[in-house]
């Protein structure tokens, strides 16, 4: 009997889009929010998140945010909040 193995990974069909981080994390106080979108296990992704990032990122702060539901889009409120608090955003999504 012959197994053969499929490699599930497709061709792009175009080259992927350099990321440049564009918030400095470098100073001291930094304030990075984590907002979950509630679905299914967002929320404990971030708490995973925020404990590698306090422990490899101890002078970054972080804030946490949640939209109230899982299928509506953020509100103003709460992007306005996380735009006068923190410098980058984090999003999660859960399954």
């Amino acid at each position: 009997m012959t197994i053969r193995f499929v490699d599930p990974r497709g061709i792009p069909a175009r080259p992927a889009d350099p990321y440049q981080l564009t918030a400095d994390l470098s100073t001291p106080g930094v304030t990075i929010g984590l907002l979950a979108n509630n679905f299914p296990d967002s929320v404990t992704f971030l708490d995973e998140l925020e404990k590698v990032m306090n422990e490899t990122m101890p002078s970054v702060r972080t804030l946490r945010y949640a939209k109230p539901n899982a299928s509506d889009t953020a509100t103003a409120e709460l992007l306005a909040d996380i735009v006068r608090d923190c410098r980058a955003v984090v999003t999660a999504y859960g399954h």
